[in-house]
């Protein structure tokens, strides 16, 4: 799946490696589960992209969330994950996520169960997730006028 045009615009102000580094985790997402929905928000202190069968947050299953100096990788039912072999961060009820700082660093072999099971969980929570998305969109949620970025 192509990109929504406007996330180029929102990474601009990220450095190059973090910008790669984002698209990369897009990539290994849509790679696993290209049913998915990406779900862009340009939010005042990061970058968030959910990933979800439907358009809606409530069923998405994992994120990515842009920072200066890192990406965050989470689970948005994160808790419920039972296939956890590395440890989460977050105190949430629900959301877990590791900061990224480089691809190589990235546990893909441990993750990728756990995106199965996080897709399993919101399968649970929404049977009609069951059915799959044939048409798979990159879609801008919101813009916040006022941000927090790296680069000014």
């Amino acid at each position: 799946m192509e990109p929504n045009p406007q996330l180029k615009k929102f990474l601009e102000p990220y450095d190059d490696g973090i910008q790669r580094l984002a698209l990369d985790l897009r990539e290994f997402i849509l790679d696993l589960v290209p049913q998915a929905n990406e779900l862009i928000w340009d939010n005042y202190n990061a970058l968030a992209i959910a990933y979800s069968k439907s358009e809606k947050l409530k069923d998405a299953f994992c994120h990515i969330a842009l920072y200066a100096k890192h990406v965050n990788f989470g689970f948005n039912r994160g808790a419920e994950l039972t296939k956890t072999s590395i440890q989460l961060n977050g105190k949430g009820k629900l959301i877990r996520h590791i900061s990224v700082k480089d691809l190589n660093s990235f546990p893909k072999e441990v993750i990728r169960p756990m995106i199965w099971e996080a897709v399993g969980i919101s399968e649970q929570m929404n049977s009609a997730l069951l059915e799959g998305n044939q048409n798979p969109k990159s879609i801008v949620m919101s813009i916040s006028e006022k941000k927090i970025r790296p680069k000014s």
